[in-house]
């Protein structure tokens, strides 16, 4: 198959969350499937140019019609790490993408539609014709509106759109003004409820649902997201409308890079390990005490590595440092905070315990360090008030540490609970799970968790070892995006 992916992000070149990682892997792991797989991105000012090869100009002449005029674009091409990716730079006075930030500029949604119609544009003009059109997430929520309204009409009407939400929280709200500038001129056609009219504001296009309504195929990120979606306030206002669409909605569990997140592997470690070499992991436990001057005792090494947000039960976080350290464990934190009153309650935090010899919190982020903590940790904690897929808790199994998660999203599909998973057999059980947002909740697992490294230190050893069984790579996901590309090109 001929596939295209279209996105704001693509590591390691465009990375602000886990977007870019899923589209880099997923894109990999079709090619080595033997599919032709090229990426569409904006060229933003700010991207990482350095881990792009062979960029040059690949069409120089791209109008792409915008409001009543047009807008001239140079596509350059190149390759992420082996991807062929294509770059759209436009030539005017809105500067798009020219911004010094990925997103958060006033006029998102402007450049993100804009973006849309560019690609179906480049599509269209160098006579690309893929069998699947591969979006992702609000900035191409419109794409598959576009391609159905006006490029099936000249030329493209036998491609197909397989449509992926990331996260449901930033949706792509805006006004008619850009129904006006893609072309897409009916705005009592669009603003009916049944195609673009936001669920809850009647002067307000909603590029997410938009693709919710337009595509052939939308999923989200996990099975258990894709319920919760569906169930609960997850979705942020899109339930009625992925109920209406239930019929072509499902949930694709992402993988990861075994060729990145692997101890046997990892050139970030000092000392590599499998499940079979397990005693191992005892000596990165050393050099991370070593490197964050953490006393060098008989203690269990409790890690979060994440994102300091409400998304990550930031609350949960905190309490678990203090919980952790009054169970005799040592507590490792790696992460930035995306607020400013968070960054400044774990700063104190860190002022407060800098002399702690049992605990260290690393504020920002260190791609080098990420990897030693989970190498050298016992257990990681995610503590999520909700979670779409989760990638920190797949790289822990990976790495022997058990994770200690909260039953939300993808987490419940990756984790199952040691004494309580009546699904899966004894010997099948990698971690520990909590449902509820409040201490006690966290406080039972945790404290289970670090009970068993003390009291039956050969159990946890097998619990560790379990984890690192599974086999949460790209493999699994891929076959079933294959298959979802089979039933849409065919329908």
């Amino acid at each position: 198959m001929y596939i295209v992916q279209v996105a704001s992000e693509c590591a390691p070149a465009i990375k602000a969350g886990g977007l870019g990682d899923v589209v880099y892997g997923l894109s990999r792991e079709l090619e080595g499937r033997g599919h032709c797989v090229e990426i569409v991105l904006p060229m933003y000012d700010c991207m990482r140019y350095d881990q792009i090869w062979g960029l040059h100009e690949a069409y120089q002449d791209l109008s792409v019609p915008w409001y009543g005029g047009a807008i001239h674009c140079t596509v350059f091409c190149g390759r992420i790490h082996g991807r062929l990716c294509f770059f759209i730079q436009p030539h005017s006075d809105d500067n798009f993408f020219n911004r010094g930030c990925y997103y958060g500029a006033f006029d998102d949604a402007m450049r993100f539609a804009f973006f849309s119609k560019a690609a179906l544009e480049f599509l269209l003009r160098s006579n690309k014709r893929p069998d699947v059109i591969h979006c992702h997430d609000w900035q191409t929520g419109l794409l598959p509106v576009m391609l159905y309204e006006i490029y099936g009409w000249h030329g493209m009407g036998t491609q197909r759109v397989c449509y992926t939400i990331h996260n449901f929280r930033h949706q792509g709200v805006a006004g008619a003004s850009v129904l006006a500038a893609t072309g897409l001129n009916n705005p009592d056609y669009y603003y009916s409820y049944d195609r673009l009219r936001d669920n809850f504001n009647a002067t307000a296009i909603n590029f997410m649902k938009g693709g919710i309504v337009y595509a052939n195929y939308v999923n989200t990120v996990s099975p258990h997201h894709a319920w919760e979606a569906r169930y609960s306030d997850v979705s942020s206002g899109l339930g009625h409308t992925l109920e209406i669409h239930n019929h072509k909605f499902g949930g694709i569990l992402n993988g990861i890079d075994y060729d990145v997140w692997n101890p046997d592997v990892d050139r970030f470690i000092p000392h590599q390990y499998t499940a079979d070499t397990w005693d191992i992991k005892a000596k990165n436990k050393h050099a991370l005490r070593e490197r964050l001057l953490l006393r060098d005792e008989n203690k269990p090494i409790v890690c979060f590595i994440g994102r300091l947000d409400d998304q990550k039960g930031v609350h949960l976080v905190h309490h678990a440092i203090y919980y952790a350290m009054h169970r005799q464990a040592q507590f490792v934190l790696l992460g930035s905070a995306t607020a400013p009153k968070i960054n400044d309650w774990f700063w104190h935090e860190k002022h407060f315990l800098n002399d702690n010899p049992d605990c260290h919190l690393e504020l920002g982020f260190n791609e080098e360090l990420s990897h030693l903590i989970y190498a050298g940790a016992d257990i990681i904690v995610v503590p999520s008030h909700f979670e779409p897929c989760g990638l920190t808790q797949m790289i822990g199994l990976k790495y022997g540490t058990v994770p200690v998660v909260r039953g939300v999203g993808g987490l419940i599909n990756t984790v199952f609970d040691r004494d309580h998973d009546a699904a899966h057999p004894a010997n099948e059980r990698n971690g520990y799970v909590f449902y509820q947002t409040d201490h006690p909740a966290l406080e039972s697992a945790l404290d289970r968790a670090i009970g068993l490294w003390y009291n039956h230190p050969d159990e946890f050893r097998q619990l560790s070892q379990q984890g690192m069984q599974y086999d949460y790579s790209w493999n699994r996901p891929g076959s079933m995006y294959v298959s979802v590309y089979d039933y849409i090109r065919h329908k």
